[in-house]
């Protein structure tokens, strides 16, 4: 519910209940109570909460579990929890039905991996990457011109 999300939030972004008080025009006990969930915010600071957040009003207000992990914070616009994946004895993974529709993702998407040993793996469709690469590649090659 929103007492759990603004805690998670404010807590995740490393603001105090003053900062986020001065930030939407009220006071810090005002702010408190919200967290406490004894009064709640209007739509108006709901939507200067959002904003600050960087989440959608709707995200704010309902409290999602995601599978393996439990209750998950509101994603920022444009980011996505979808849940855990099992991967089986051949490294295959069933990427969630929600992923799937969002990104488009049928039968025969290629995909590339991508791994950072620090923060896990990623997967990005095959057809951005290549434009990606060839535009770093690109900016490379121009670089070089303009040292020469």
């Amino acid at each position: 519910m929103l007492k759990e999300n603004l805690i998670m939030l404010r807590n995740l972004n490393g603001y105090s209940q003053e900062e986020i008080a001065g930030r939407i025009g009220i006071s810090r006990q005002a702010y408190a109570k919200w967290e406490r969930g004894t009064t709640v915010p209007d739509i108006v600071k709901c939507g200067a909460l959002a904003q600050v957040y960087g989440v959608s009003i709707d995200s704010l207000l309902k409290t999602e579990k995601a599978d393996g992990i439990g209750m998950i914070p509101p994603a920022q616009n444009g980011k996505h929890i979808w849940g855990s994946v099992l991967v089986g004895d051949r490294g295959q993974i069933v990427i969630p039905k929600e992923a799937r529709d969002k990104f488009r993702i049928t039968g025969g998407t290629r995909l590339i991996v991508l791994g950072d040993e620090n923060e896990g793996i990623a997967l990005i469709p095959a057809e951005l990457f290549e434009v990606h690469m060839k535009e770093v590649m690109s900016a490379a090659f121009n670089q070089t011109e303009c040292d020469e």
